[in-house]
């Protein structure tokens, strides 16, 4: 089957969209995309954050990958087979699978990254995502060494992985970028260094080229990606622009194809004038406001994040100050998820007046009043809309409370150590998008061993819902616990839940095959450009 040809189906199976003849594709195969902030790295078990993700995503592949609709389909393995007690997965790896340099990728590659993943010494954020392989928990805690996680080579294109328990989300799991295989030589190579250009050796459609910071990111195609005959878009560049205002510029300016996010401000400008370019579409995400556990006022102080969450209005800030589809969010998991019924704040259905009431007389009980305010730091990353909400919720907090609020914002990494040192925050913005589409995924970040919980947040209780939860083979059980487990956290409050996601994006009408999902993943191979 030749290239068009299956671009024809592509098309047919996951957009709907008329297929373009070569005629109609652009000479020059480029795409350009805004990304947010400054990505922090490149080295895949150390990410974190949206705008690494979207890079890594085109540099490297993990045993699956997603099609444009968002379903999960076979990447670097071609093949699976699954043991009837869902413990067991044997994967089949492509034999003509290479690296960028030739290399062949093996089973032995995933089962290198797997472990360095896990590893204490990587130090990764993200190692509790993998959770669910057999002795990976005693792995991350140093209880036992790497070589004892479940992954086996059972010769070079065969691997198996073992399980603790049946895990229903695992194969979407296994496109996050923790469990993407590294060319173990170049990490050995170069140590903390083989992330950068002229040293990564990656095994995705795209190669690293040049890494300008604050400038650009440059991918090119990689002529060894086991699928690049089907792949069209030859360069795409990423630029990290954090003031969504200036990101709409240089849109109108032809100079990015796709806008990572929208000005919340100049929605209704868009609407009016761009609305054949603007895509919102529903996202499994979650944006809140994190205490910071550890330190005073909030530490052992619930009536007081109780009494702030009440003085919230949702409403008027999904309605009036962003304005892009967004929904109040009055549970920690945010809607979306097949099968699963959020729990809910006990005050979710009272009217604005009745909390406001309530979170005043919370709020003398912790010990203030406006003759002695409360005097808090609300910490966000540059971005207009976080600015805009975060003036919004000081507002509210001033009105109702008389609380006297702060405004910090700081550049993405200093952002992100300063959550995880827990020295200097207070009130912290953060959100949390989807990396699979489960549960489990949203509760396991407030694990009190987890390497995300920003809060600080433990309970003993929730934590052992949680483990009960990850070996719980019956769907509705398994559900009904993690329901039990997001009541515990509504109750103690240790985040501010505000709104569930919309993506949104401005994109060019030349850029073909984008489909929206739910989890806003969108690979660059699968793109391409009309002429224009």
């Amino acid at each position: 089957m030749n290239r068009l040809m299956l671009l024809m189906l592509a098309a047919l199976l996951y957009s709907g969209a008329a297929v373009p003849r070569p005629e109609n594709l652009a000479k020059e195969q480029v795409l350009h995309r805004g990304n947010g902030a400054e990505v922090q790295t490149l080295d895949p078990h150390k990410a974190e954050g949206v705008p690494s993700s979207n890079i890594l995503r085109d540099l490297y592949e993990g045993l699956t990958i997603e099609a444009p609709d968002g379903k999960v389909i076979p990447g670097t393995a071609e093949s699976w087979e699954i043991s009837d007690d869902g413990k067991t997965y044997v994967f089949h790896i492509r034999k003509n699978a290479k690296w960028s340099n030739g290399d062949p990728v093996t089973a032995h590659d995933f089962v290198y990254g797997l472990r360095r993943s896990v590893d204490p010494a990587t130090a990764s954020k993200y190692s509790q995502i993998l959770a669910p392989i057999l002795n990976a928990e005693d792995v991350i805690a140093g209880k036992q060494p790497v070589e004892n996680l479940g992954v086996k080579a059972l010769d070079d294109y065969t691997l198996e992985i073992r399980l603790k328990a049946s895990t229903p989300y695992f194969l979407g799991l296994l496109n996050h970028s923790s469990t993407y295989p590294v060319h173990r030589a170049s990490v050995e190579a170069y140590g903390g260094q083989f992330s950068r250009p002229g040293k990564m050796v990656s095994n995705g459609a795209y190669v690293l080229k040049e890494w300008v910071v604050q400038s650009h990111i440059k991918l090119e195609r990689n002529p060894n990606y086991w699928d690049n005959d089907d792949t069209i878009i030859d360069t795409v560049y990423y630029y990290p622009i954090e003031d969504q205002s200036t990101e709409l510029k240089r849109y109108r300016a032809g100079e990015i194809d796709r806008t990572e996010e929208v000005p919340s401000q100049q929605i209704k400008w868009i609407r009016k004038n761009l609305a054949d370019e603007l895509q919102i579409s529903p996202y499994l995400g979650s944006y809140y406001f994190g205490f910071n556990l550890t330190r005073p006022p909030f530490k052992d102080n619930l009536k007081l994040r109780r009494a702030l969450s009440m003085a919230i209005n949702r409403e008027i800030i999904t309605d009036k100050v962003i304005a892009r589809g967004e929904k109040p969010l009055y549970s920690w998991v945010p809607p979306g998820i097949s099968g699963y019924k959020a729990a809910r704040f006990d005050y979710a259905d009272w009217s604005q007046k009745k909390r406001v009431e309530e979170a005043r007389r919370l709020y003398k009980e912790a010990g203030y009043s406006r003759s002695n305010p409360l005097t808090v730091e609300i910490r966000y990353n540059t971005s207009e809309n976080h600015k805009k909400l975060a003036i919004a919720i000081a507002a509210m907090w001033k009105q109702t409370l008389g609380v006297k609020t702060r405004l910090v914002n700081e550049e993405w990494k200093v952002f992100l150590e300063n959550r995880k040192q827990k020295q200097v925050t207070q009130v912290f913005r953060a959100g949390w998008i989807g990396d699979y589409n489960d549960p489990y995924n949203f509760m396991e970040i407030l694990h009190s061993k987890h390497g995300l919980n920003d809060s600080a947040y433990v309970n003993s209780e929730y934590d052992a819902l949680l483990q009960q939860a990850s070996t719980e083979t019956d769907p509705q059980k398994r559900f009904d616990i993690m329901h039990k487990a997001e009541e515990l956290v509504l109750r103690d409050h240790p985040v501010m839940p505000i709104y569930s996601y919309v993506s949104s994006h401005l994109i060019k009408p030349w850029v073909g095959n984008y489909v929206p999902n739910v989890l806003d993943h969108n690979y660059t191979k699968d793109l391409y450009i009309f002429k224009h």
